[in-house]
């Protein structure tokens, strides 16, 4: 749980609504927000420059397209790999010290490369190695910034920030490549390492002065193990979340191209060098940013899945027009078009996700998003790289501009959901379990089951709005769920699931939304009176329970939990 902002805006006036859309800047007004912001942009200025200049590096120590095509998947694959557990720990604990643990680790591993440069140390592998290491500490950082975002906003102009976000990335991107570019011809590839170490810095000490407003929890934090298991099974059983997330995959796989393929349009297609690379890059930034600006009235106007098409035939066709062009002017139109059109999908996906996933879910969901996106570019850039080698650059761009034109045809059978977070925030249930038993938080398993009775007539629509009801069991932490009907009395239908603990049965109390809470109701609408008739909560093989003498202490036997009102 988190508390809002002290000066944040309310999202009614004297008790009426506010229908009208909130202003692109608003977010800025909440200081906490504007110092981090700020920041932000400073530190992606510096991880741009590192992407110039480990790329160009790249392209004089070796003359292999795969090998360049890899400095992409170094700096992104570990933002697949590590991004999972980065989420879970910045759901679990303080996302402001995650944040600049994160942010510490990608310094120290910036600062050695530069050092390793100073000293012609460097090597294509070296690299390789340290983009993946310096990626480590961002795919920490990245889930409890992104999640944060809610703690520093209101609900209302979450969109917004995430399009500020967004805009700042890509301020960065339209200039920090071509400086990076310069940095490189000037002064060599460490000074634009340095650079990038250097550029962490503010944002470590905007996080540092943050004054988080947090509430804890009543119950200790899962392990994460667990932790990162269930963030895994809510985004499997949330429609939601999981379509948002096969559809980010795919589009990662289709649209690399653009940016790990860039120094080879600048070096062969266009005949440069590294400014030219990064004038690539920036006119790409610079169509982001534009793009950006535009995020609320796509969102707002058109929707999701109407704008996420569009705007894949719009980078298809700005894709095949780079692979043909040989002018420096038609392919900066292109790339402009591109980044700009990708930009806006990956903010629009991003919007989805986070207003799809409820508060205590939001760093995993994001970091699975961050997961799918970077694991889609990573692997594309594999793949595309490979193409180039077999064939050509440009049959490699031109093939992954077709791949995006039909990109449309995902929306027949993986609909994107509109976002909305109505039915994500957190309710509270107002009664507590009966317990007698002197259990712990680690007694276990726990079997709940719930008996319902109704009529027979109403035995399809209860039996179809129970398919919803075993969603909410199971991606708020519910296993091996099973509904029976009792042969002998038809009216009598019995629902039954498992927790590993009772510490995870009280979490699943945690986690319950408005449209938890309305799934559930439809389920009751078909009983007889509306009402579940019984609740029957078991420890399954209780032998820790059970005494072979009434007086005889148990020494292993911790105190019963005391569990204290449910307020989310």
């Amino acid at each position: 749980m988190t508390s809002k902002p002290e000066n944040a805006a309310e999202d009614t006036i004297d008790g009426v609504p506010i229908t009208e859309p909130p202003s692109a800047l608003a977010p800025l007004h909440e200081p906490a927000f504007f110092r981090i912001w700020s920041a932000s942009l400073l530190s992606n200025f510096g991880h741009l420059i590192l992407g110039v200049g480990v790329a160009w590096e790249m392209t004089r120590l070796t003359d292999s397209p795969s090998m360049v095509a890899l400095v992409q998947t170094a700096m992104m694959l570990p933002l697949m790999l590590v991004a999972l557990p980065a989420g879970a720990i910045a759901d679990m604990f303080d996302r402001r010290k995650i944040a600049m643990l994160g942010l510490s680790i990608a310094a120290l591993f910036g600062t050695s490369l530069s050092l390793l440069a100073y000293f012609e140390l460097t090597s294509p592998w070296v690299l390789l190695a340290f983009c993946f290491l310096i990626g480590t500490g961002i795919a920490i950082f990245a889930p409890a910034w992104q999640s944060s975002i809610g703690e520093q906003v209101t609900s209302r102009d979450l969109p917004a920030a995430i399009a500020l976000n967004t805009i700042s990335y890509n301020i960065a991107r339209s200039f920090g490549p071509a400086v990076g570019g310069l940095l490189v011809v000037t002064l060599g590839a460490q000074a634009a390492f340095a650079a990038n170490a250097a550029g962490y810095l503010p944002l470590i000490l905007a996080f540092f002065l943050w004054k988080r407003g947090h509430i804890v929890s009543r119950l200790p934090p899962e392990r994460i193990s667990r932790a990162i298991v269930s963030g895994v099974r809510y985004a499997f059983h949330s429609n939601p979340v999981r379509t948002v997330l096969i559809r980010t995959f795919v589009f990662g796989l289709a649209a690399a191209t653009a940016t790990a393929l860039a120094p080879l349009i600048a070096k062969d297609l266009l005949g440069g060098n590294a400014s030219t690379f990064g004038i690539l890059l920036g006119a790409g930034g610079v169509g982001a940013v534009a793009g950006a600006l535009l995020i609320n009235v796509f969102h707002q106007r058109f929707g999701t899945e109407k704008s996420v098409s569009a705007l894949a035939v719009v980078s298809g066709i700005a894709l095949i027009g780079v692979g043909c062009s040989r002018t420096l002017i038609l392919t900066c139109l292109g790339m402009l078009i591109a980044g700009g059109a990708s930009m806006l999908t990956i903010s629009l996906l991003n919007i989805s996700v986070q207003l799809s996933a409820p508060r205590w879910v939001t760093a995993r969901a994001l970091s699975l998003f961050s997961s799918m996106l970077t694991g889609g570019i990573a692997i594309g850039a594999w793949l595309w790289g490979n193409v180039a080698n077999q064939w050509s650059i440009e049959i490699a761009i031109i093939a992954s501009g077709a791949v995006m034109l039909v990109m449309p045809l995902l929306s027949i059978f993986l609909r994107l959901p509109e976002a909305n977070n109505a039915g994500a925030e957190a309710v509270a249930i107002s009664f507590e379990p009966e317990v007698a038993l002197a259990i712990t938080m680690r007694s276990g398993p726990v079997v709940i089951e719930i008996e319902y009775q109704l009529k027979p007539s109403k035995a399809r629509a209860y039996y179809d709005a129970m398919q919803e009801v075993r969603r909410v069991r199971l991606r708020n932490g519910g296993f091996n769920w099973s509904i029976s009907r009792d042969i002998a009395d038809p009216e009598l239908w019995v629902e039954r699931f498992h927790f590993p603990t009772w510490g995870d049965y009280l979490r699943m109390r945690d986690r319950y939304t408005k449209a938890d809470i309305d799934a559930q109701a439809a389920a009751d609408a078909a009983t007889i009176n509306g009402s579940i008739k019984h609740v029957r909560r078991y420890l399954d093989r209780p032998f820790g329970s059970v005494r072979w003498d009434a007086d005889s202490p148990d020494p292993k036997q911790e105190p019963m939990v005391q569990i204290g009102p449910l307020n989310n």
